[in-house]
């Protein structure tokens, strides 16, 4: 896991569905500030949060959290329900 276990700003109260190609490496924003959610775009620097930085094992389709309240980052865990 990336950074601190605090929460980021709230980014969207939805998941957004992507697709992570195998082998590759992503950056998820936990902060809630990036401009290219659900991925880092450095906006975290004005922060003492860090991305999650994560390499895909396998090509998937997959929820990734815009919440920042997930606690199964950086995937959705349905959070985002009770807020």
């Amino acid at each position: 896991m990336g950074g601190k276990s605090m929460a980021g700003q709230i980014a969207a109260l939805e998941p957004k569905g992507v697709t992570l190609e195998a082998g590759k490496t992503y950056a998820w924003c936990a902060c809630g500030l990036s401009k290219a959610q659900p991925f880092c775009d450095g906006a975290h620097k004005a922060t003492d949060m860090k991305p999650l930085v994560f390499k895909q094992e396998e090509t998937e389709e997959v929820w990734l959290c815009q919440c920042k309240q997930t606690g199964n980052q950086p995937r959705c865990d349905g959070s985002h329900n009770g807020l």
